[in-house]
């Protein structure tokens, strides 16, 4: 994964394809990558979920007590993996808001 291309740079991914990168990430390894993000990425995973689903995510990060720094870093990275194969496969945009740039 490109260094440069960290987590909080998924916000720059349209809701369709948050939502598909959703599908594919376990729940726990959400909630342990969402304990370190902004409030600006946590709103805007749980927008691109149902209200349920989004409440239970909330309720799961309250209820889970301090983790360490490493195991949050190690959660975002998997997640940015998927995000690439996603990318890699076509099915989402990365960093681009979807402007391709054509030569």
């Amino acid at each position: 994964i490109d260094e440069m291309f960290v987590f909080e740079n998924l916000i720059d991914v349209d809701d369709r394809g948050i939502q598909l990168l959703l599908r594919e990430v376990q729940s726990e390894s959400l909630i342990l990558a969402l304990k370190g993000a902004n409030d600006a990425m946590r709103e805007k995973v749980f927008k691109n979920m149902s209200q349920r689903a989004a409440e239970m995510l909330r309720e799961d990060l309250e209820s889970k007590g301090p983790v360490r720094l490493s195991e949050v870093e190690r959660e975002q990275k998997e997640i940015l993996k998927i995000a690439r194969r996603l990318a890699d496969e076509g099915q989402i945009q990365l960093g681009g808001k979807g402007e391709d740039e054509y030569v």
